[in-house]
């Protein structure tokens, strides 16, 4: 699909595509990234992906609540090790976030000394990242949000990272939307394989060591958590309140 056709979406060709509860509100399946098994990349100070994903997972869910939308946290016990699951358990919601931190190519890494341990580094780039599949029956709405949470992280002084779309090996990811970091990543199963409109968000760089610390302070995440819920508020239509 042209991608002037696709930032181009009504707000008809939206509502068809959420799905609301019978109480009104929407419901927003936030996915854990990754596993206790397969915890993802092990960042500069040596903490796994999977806690930092779970910590910002449940920052975003109380984020959304505040907001007025219904949530449904997937994956956060750390035992959902097929990623299909994770979709077939978000079948009833509206929107798909999958939650994750990034790392970069092994080319791009180096090693220093932590806490008497020996880890790999990389502090070349930093920021965001967004992505959406050309997969997804809904990549219309897909990149409306992707776009307007870009949107809103930059204005909440985050910026995006740009690396994955690379010409290189393991990245040459085609932008979708450069100015706010969104790019397509067609056969990431989660993306491709959700019901509804389907976002995941690498919410900063944990190879890289200052990325790492700012990761990990709950005003970040706090931050981070209050751009989604108002990304997805504009994108998905406001939710009423009682």
């Amino acid at each position: 699909m042209p991608l002037s056709r696709t930032i181009l979406i009504t707000a008809f060709a939206l509502a068809v595509c959420i799905i609301r509860p019978s109480h009104g509100a929407i419901l927003v399946a936030v996915d854990v990234g990754h596993t206790l098994e397969h915890p993802g990349a092990t960042s500069a100070r040596g903490e796994t992906e999977f806690g930092f994903n779970r910590e910002l997972a449940g920052k975003i869910q109380e984020a959304l609540s505040a907001a007025g939308f219904a949530t449904q946290l997937i994956g956060e016990h750390g035992m959902m090790n097929a990623l299909k699951a994770r979709t077939d358990a978000a079948a009833q919601a509206g929107f798909f976030l999958s939650v994750h931190h990034d790392s970069m190519q092994p080319h791009y890494l180096s090693e220093w000394k932590f806490e008497g341990k020996t880890l790999a580094y990389g502090d070349r780039f930093s920021g965001f990242s967004l992505f959406v599949s050309r997969k997804n029956a809904h990549l219309a709405a897909s990149l409306k949000c992707a776009s307007v949470l870009g949107n809103r992280l930059i204005q909440a002084g985050f910026k995006p990272s740009r690396h994955h779309a690379e010409p290189i090996p393991g990245e040459n990811r085609p932008f979708a939307d450069e100015a706010n970091g969104v790019h397509y990543y067609d056969d990431l199963v989660v993306l491709k394989t959700a019901r509804q409109p389907a976002v995941l968000m690498e919410a900063g760089i944990i190879l890289n060591r200052d990325d790492e610390l700012t990761l990990r302070k709950p005003a970040t995440q706090e931050k981070i958590a209050k751009a989604v819920a108002g990304a997805l508020a504009v994108c998905l239509g406001k939710p009423p309140h009682p």
